[in-house]
């Protein structure tokens, strides 16, 4: 399926209208559609230009969407934005905007449903299989101990 840089311009203009891509993104459709290096180059420059797409804008929709809907801690972002090529310029500020309550507004009720599922011999390997299911969602550890203490303080799990 091989596109003129034209037809690739006006369909990714359509694309970046209807919600925020990333230019990494952009870039792979349009190496699928077989266009060359320059072409590519050209179409990324003009929607950048016409803000069909910003990376900074990208990245505040993408971290907010990923804290809120899919349940991630900071590090599970930070790697997702890294594989799309996000500049540690721009997402590092944009990361460190987000107060420690959101992600902890977020994660006890995640522990709070996953602490009965998990089976274990001792309360001490459980607490272990649980920060571990935690830090696979990308939360960091300070925020998981945080958690666990708040909830042996006042015996929720």
């Amino acid at each position: 399926m091989n596109y003129s840089e034209e037809k690739a311009l006006s369909k990714l203009a359509a694309l970046c209208s209807q919600r925020e891509h990333c230019t990494a993104e952009l870039d792979d459709k349009m190496k699928r559609w077989g266009l060359d290096e320059d072409a590519r180059e050209r179409v990324v420059d003009y929607l950048t230009s016409h803000q069909f797409v910003d990376e900074e804008r990208y990245c505040r929709a993408f971290v907010n969407d990923k804290v809120k809907y899919n349940k991630w801690g900071r590090r599970k972002i930070e790697q997702a934005l890294w594989m799309k090529h996000i500049p540690n310029d721009i997402s590092t500020p944009i990361l460190d905007a987000v107060p420690d309550e959101d992600y902890l507004r977020v994660l006890r009720p995640l522990l709070k449903a996953k602490w009965p599922t998990i089976k274990a011999k001792t309360d001490y390997e459980r607490s272990m299989k649980l920060i571990n299911f935690a830090m696979g969602r990308g939360f960091e550890i300070r925020l998981i101990r945080q958690c666990i203490d708040e909830a042996e303080d006042i015996e929720e799990f």
